[in-house]
């Protein structure tokens, strides 16, 4: 299964990004290969619309899951349509949020945000 966090920087030694559009990567790790791949979110200089742009950087991946802490309702609703499950990481570190998740112990996001039209996640 190919899963996707927003990522600080292209180390799984990085933590977790707080802003899902204006993440400046995306990790998209392969759980049966144990592989992960650093991929540049063009979207997080964009003026606006930083979290849709991200969200097609997500589907155009061909994940299967999503794991970030927040996600504003425009993107979640480009994810979701794409059969994406996105669930809320638990913390801050990349192996923690791939452990709980290969446990099963991810609970899926369920509080979408309005979004931060705009304000550049702020």
């Amino acid at each position: 299964m190919k899963i996707a966090i927003p990522v600080e920087n292209k180390s799984m030694e990085t933590t977790v990004c707080q802003s899902f559009g204006r993440t400046p990567y995306f990790l998209i790790y392969n759980t049966e290969l144990k592989d992960g791949l650093f991929i540049e979110n063009d979207a997080a200089t964009s003026q606006g619309g930083a979290g849709v742009k991200a969200a097609q950087i997500v589907v155009d991946s061909d994940v299967n899951a999503l794991l970030t802490p927040r996600c504003g309702e425009n993107a979640a609703e480009v994810i979701m349509a794409a059969g994406i499950k996105i669930y809320k990481t638990v913390n801050d570190s990349i192996m923690d949020n791939i452990d709980a998740f290969n446990k099963g112990n991810l609970f899926v996001l369920t509080d979408i945000h309005a979004g931060f039209h705009n304000h550049a996640g702020k």
